[in-house]
């Protein structure tokens, strides 16, 4: 599984596509690890593991809070978006810090114990049981109850004594229906509101531990990738195939987690697994091996990542005990989007804009000044080929924004339908859960990076290799065109409206391919089109630009809310329908959006001035 912040520390496609330059026989410390300098190995293992532990639990976490939790689909989204957008940001404070203070082994070491620390606490949070289901019915409330396991798990509220199945239809109106299957009562839509009943303990526990792993995240993810870089003296070329190797571990790492993680969390076929707990547990235990491969490295590491030398030593306790303060304030941001309300419809994008939660209006307000304040100073500043390589650069980001808003739908709405609305069965053997449809990405990224390098490095030696702007427009067509296919599988539901798991293996199949065009060339392109006093910046605009995305494809998400009892569908018809209505309309915005980049790839062309 790749992402965007792991590719601040690989670039595959232009690391392969070198690899028939590499010089073997450069210098490389004490000893080799296949060909490259043998802390390497070490480093390749620490990451794997600290994305083990990532992915593991990100592979659990929208299942958990709609299930566990019985959050809505739209604080479900919500909170997922805003935990994945602060781990994009955050690095870049701790990357800061690492580079003026800590130095990068102290902040991997330090990320590391609080990420751990972060996934234990989850673990702790599933321990009190799941939220109590109730359901408010024209202002009374009513406990529910869950009858069943699995695909036959339904819902009833006792009223007069009388047990009743709540059934939802397709004109929002639900019925409550006797054991004969008629229909007592009929509550008028918008009348019929399920929530859960839910421990104030463990709910500080699911906040504190999101937290946690994002702070922790901001200290590790950025330095451990400036460390392997520093294992290459300036011109050595086996850093481009040595980042290579690193950013396999990250794609092995995942790939693993988020088989194993919600096998234990939540079983497969007839077994129901350990709980959630047990997932989150992996996920602590393997950040933990990560901290002790880097903590216990016999000296392998000794020289690499240390402190700057100009840096004062009698800072590092304050710089701690200021991230641990810093947990409050992002429990408190988590805190505002659990209880963000959407508007009413036909609010208008100015009332939108003013109910939006704290973060998304300090997401939303820094990358709409930072942008035109930016390319302001570079007209008022730069040359007139500066400016214009600038202009390229952010129109590039906008685009970039807009491809990782869909494609990160897969850990929020594309789970939800792979849980509710998708036949998991893998050829009648055995079925999957929703949790492990997201090691597809990681498994295609892995058999198919090899071949999208040779095919750009191949393309190159001709003269053919398509530039920037045509591989993100190709991007963007194809995040859309994985909607469209999985929009057109879903034509043949069977009677349970239940789409067959291959259709969304296809999906994921096409983004993996969208990804490889876009993925590796972003960070190059942004240092070579920025102006080189302010490359720093316009790094940080980028990661700002992701952050934003991830928050954005929550937004995105709650578009395809559905409602639930108990953290169960009413009416999978009208889920069915809610997705494919969804997923339709951001595939169709998506391939246009591509059309249009590519119409625009020639006149930035000339904006680039050379730069491929």
């Amino acid at each position: 599984m790749t992402n965007p912040i792991d590719d601040a520390a690989a670039e595959p496609g232009a690391a392969v596509a070198d690899a028939s330059k590499i010089n073997l026989n450069a210098p490389s410390g004490q000893g080799e690890w296949f060909g490259h300098p043998r802390q390497l190995a070490r480093l390749f293992t620490t990451e794997a593991m600290e994305r083990f532990g990532y992915y593991g639990m990100r592979a659990l976490l929208t299942l958990y809070l709609a299930q566990h939790f019985l959050f809505s689909d739209t604080t479900t989204a919500g909170l997922y978006g805003g935990f994945t957008a602060l781990v994009y940001l955050t690095p870049l404070i701790g990357g800061l810090l690492a580079d003026r203070y800590l130095g990068s082994k102290r902040s991997v070491k330090f990320g590391a114990i609080m990420m751990s620390l972060g996934y234990t606490v989850l673990c702790l949070s599933s321990v009190g049981g799941m939220a109590k289901p109730y359901a408010t019915i024209e202002g009374q409330r009513y406990e529910v109850s869950i009858v069943g396991s699995g695909e036959g798990k339904q819902q009833f509220v006792t009223d007069q004594g009388q047990q009743l199945l709540i059934k939802g239809n397709e004109d929002k109106t639900v019925s409550l229906l006797a054991k004969d299957g008629s229909e007592v009562r009929k509550v008028p839509a918008g009348e019929f509101k399920p929530d859960g009943e839910r421990s104030v303990l463990y709910t500080f526990f699911l906040l504190c531990g999101l937290a946690m792993v994002t702070v922790g995240n901001g200290f590790f993810k950025p330095n451990i990738s400036t460390i392997v870089g520093s294992l290459y003296a300036d011109g050595d070329r086996r850093r481009d195939a040595g980042f290579t190797i690193f950013y396999m571990g990250i794609n092995l790492g995942s790939l693993f987690s988020q088989i194993l993680c919600p096998l234990l969390a939540v079983g497969m076929g007839s077994w129901g697994g350990l709980g959630w707990w047990a997932g989150f547990a992996l996920a602590a235990a393997g950040m933990g091996v990560s901290w002790l491969l880097f903590q216990f490295d016999g000296g392998k590491l000794d020289g690499y990542g240390d402190r700057p030398a100009d840096a004062p030593a009698d800072k590092d306790w304050w710089i701690y005990i200021a991230s641990v303060l810093a947990i409050p304030v992002v429990y408190l941001l988590f805190a505002n989007l659990m209880n963000y309300v959407k508007p009413e419809a036909g609010s208008g994008f100015i009332g939108y804009i003013s109910t939006l939660p704290i973060m998304g209006k300090i997401m939303f307000g820094t990358f709409l000044v930072a942008v035109p304040a930016i390319l302001f100073w570079a007209w008022k500043n730069g040359s007139t080929q500066e400016f214009q390589m600038m202009l390229a650069a952010m129109v590039l980001i906008v685009f970039n924004t807009v491809f990782w808003t869909l494609f990160e739908q897969a850990g929020s709405s594309l789970t939800l339908f792979a849980d509710r609305n998708t036949d998991m069965s893998v050829f009648g053997l055995f079925s999957i859960t929703a949790g492990q449809t997201q090691f597809f990405n990681a498994f295609f990224i892995v058999a198919l990076a090899p071949l999208f390098s040779m095919m750009w490095n191949g393309l190159a030696k001709r003269g053919m290799e398509p530039g920037i702007p045509v591989k993100f427009g190709v991007a963007l067509m194809g995040v859309g065109l994985g909607f469209l296919f999985l929009v057109w599988g879903s034509q043949f539901a069977g009677d349970d409206f239940k789409v067959g798991l291959w259709w969304l293996a296809g999906l994921y199949l096409i983004h993996s391919i969208a990804e490889l065009c876009i993925s590796p060339v972003g960070l190059s392109m942004i240092t070579k089109l920025s102006i080189a006093r302010i490359v720093g910046l316009m790094m940080g605009v980028w990661f700002l630009s992701i952050s934003v995305a991830q928050y954005v494809a929550g937004v995105v998400a709650q578009f395809a809310s559905v409602e639930t009892v108990g953290g169960e569908v009413t009416n999978l018809k009208v889920s069915l329908d809610t997705y494919v209505g969804v997923f339709q309309t951001i595939g169709l915005i998506s391939v246009a959006i591509g059309v249009v980049l590519l119409l625009l790839s020639w006149p930035l062309k000339k904006l680039m001035h050379g730069v491929k």
